[in-house]
């Protein structure tokens, strides 16, 4: 694995909150947004995204997000004052298709401007909440405040609002053909960056990783010194490798065998006069081999680079 480039150590109180909340939004990416439809007690709509947010619970079914104060004044948003009279809220999420219409929403519009209208988008009436929900939107959860906690009073400080879902709205299309889940390529979901960045989770960048609860993988620390100690592999290749479970490694006999696969037999052949070049080789091919997705393949491989120096 290649050597660290060197840190930079920020105290967060050592610098203005204008100069600190880039670097932490811009590090703590990307990050879901929580598109907040809410209403004041005089039934007025409003509607605005906010990045500081995520689920904590399915059961009960929580999600919570965060009006922060404005940095610029220490101001608070309207989403937080309408919640603290209406304690409701729509929690509509946003694909690529509303990316641009969702951040127009984000425009600091007078107290009881409706930015459905502004932003051009449909309200469709909730079944269980007041505040009406976004038609355009995927998905939308209906939820009920459960607690607002403020986290401090100074200048960007959060407003913690946390939500248990009564009602979710699914897109037909954009769950999965068992009926149990979402499928991400149809999701086409959009997270947050710092400044004016945006991230499309979608085509060539979604990739799966195996979770390792589903096994007991060997860890790090068993993989062969040769493997572990390598300047090829990456952190992920290793993390892949170690991924497997004990029971599941190639038998000697079978990496043996794999020595007649084309691929091998051209690499071992080719630089069977120069043992170092061959295992260097044989790694690469291994590396190659296990980032397409064939890991007992790339084990068998990454196994003979280590015979081909004995």
């Amino acid at each position: 694995m290649s050597v660290p480039t060197p840190f930079r150590s920020i105290v967060p109180s050592d610098l203005k909150p204008s100069e600190w909340h880039p670097f932490m939004v811009g590090a703590v990416a990307p990050r879901p947004v929580a598109f907040a439809s809410t209403i004041d007690a005089e039934g007025n709509v409003n509607l605005s995204p906010y990045s500081f947010f995520n689920c904590f619970g399915s059961n009960p079914p929580i999600l919570a997000f965060s009006p922060a104060n404005r940095v610029r004044d220490n101001s608070q948003k309207h989403t937080l004052e309408n919640l603290r009279e209406v304690p409701e809220v729509v929690i509509n999420i946003c694909d690529y298709a509303m990316v641009e219409q969702m951040s127009l929403a984000s425009t600091e519009y007078a107290k009881g401007i409706n930015e459905f209208v502004k932003a051009g988008f449909t309200e469709v009436a909730s079944q269980q909440i007041r505040p009406p929900r976004v038609g355009q939107a995927p998905a939308a959860f209906e939820c009920v405040v459960e607690q607002i906690i403020e986290l401090g009073t100074n200048n960007g400080a959060g407003n913690l609002v946390i939500c248990r879902v009564v009602l979710a709205h699914f897109r037909e299309d954009i769950i999965l053909p068992s009926g149990i889940g979402i499928d991400p390529f149809k999701l086409d979901a959009i997270a947050r960056l710092g400044g004016d960045w945006y991230t499309r989770a979608s085509g060539s960048s979604l990739f799966e990783v195996p979770k390792p609860n589903r096994h007991l993988g060997i860890g790090m620390d068993q993989l062969p010194e040769h493997i572990r100690t390598s300047d090829i592999l990456t952190g992920n290749n290793l993390g892949r490798l170690a991924n497997i479970e004990a029971q599941s490694m190639p038998m000697s006999e079978e990496v043996e065998a794999y020595r007649q696969e084309p691929l091998v037999a051209y690499t071992l052949n080719t630089y069977k006069s120069d043992t170092v070049a061959q295992q260097r080789e044989l790694m690469l091919l291994g590396k190659k081999i296990l980032e397409e997705g064939q890991l007992l393949e790339a084990w068998k491989v990454l196994l003979l680079a280590a015979e081909s120096l004995r």
